[in-house]
Order: C-alpha cells, then sequence, then structure tokens
C-alpha cells in the first residue's frame, strides 16, 4: 500500500478553512481538474476534466476533529483507497491542512501524488485569493 500525504499552511482561520473542506460538494471550486461535484446520503460524485466520472464515499466528517475521509469507490481501478484532509489550527489566523492518501495498487501513488498536492495548493490559493 502506499501512503502520500501533502501540506499547506493557509492564512485563514481553521474554522472557515473546515467549512470549505467539509463540503463535499464544494470541492469544484478549489480541487483542479474537478470540474463539477454532487454530494448526497454519503456519496459523493465528480466530473474531471474531460468529463470523466468519479465516484466516492464520504466515511467520516468530524467536526470536532476537523477531519474529512473518503474512499473512491468508482473511476479509477483502485483496489483500496483511503483520503484524508486534517484542518489544523496553526494560530488564531493561520491553518494547517495535511491531506494524507493510502492507495493500492502501489501505481496509482505516481497518479495520485501530484493530484493530491494540487488539491492542497488550490485550497490555499482559493482560500487566500478571497481575503
Amino acid at each position: 500500500m502506499a501512503s502520500l500525504r501533502s501540506t499547506a499552511r493557509i492564512a485563514r482561520p481553521a474554522d472557515e478553512v473546515w467549512k470549505t473542506v467539509s463540503d463535499a460538494a464544494g470541492i469544484s471550486a478549489w480541487f483542479p481538474g474537478i470540474e463539477a461535484a454532487t454530494a448526497a446520503d454519503g456519496t459523493r460524485s465528480c466530473t474531471l476534466a474531460g468529463g470523466h466520472q468519479l465516484q466516492e464515499d464520504v466515511v467520516n466528517v468530524d467536526g470536532e476533529l476537523r477531519r474529512f475521509q473518503y474512499k473512491i469507490t468508482g473511476g479509477m481501478p483502485v483496489e483500496y483507497h483511503l483520503g484524508t484532509v486534517d484542518v489544523l489550527e496553526d494560530g488564531p489566523d493561520s491553518t494547517l491542512v495535511v491531506y494524507s492518501t493510502e492507495i493500492t495498487p502501489d501505481g496509482l501513488a505516481d497518479l495520485m501524488g501530484p493530484s493530491i498536492e494540487g488539491g492542497v495548493q488550490g485550497l490555499k490559493a482559493h482560500l487566500e485569493g478571497s481575503s
């Protein structure tokens, strides 16, 4: 199993960052390559560039820990996937976002790594650009 992690410090309060991260359907506003997303009943469907569809199960939205977790269930040849976004307070107006992914087969890490890093940087640009 491959493990990946990307981080970013965002110059916004943790509650504001959490509000964005925990909005499952709002991911298209900040994650590059996701053109649209819908979420209902614990599932999220993402339309990627070129019309490709990705299906996910939202497995945890913990407001106390500020942790969002999901599994890819369709649209990619994964055997196992767990994505975790932790939003950690890092001062009154600063947040550390840690985006971790576990994925099998290991070869998908080469595809997912740059995508996850792009997502973290997209979240930072989205939130810091909206001051």
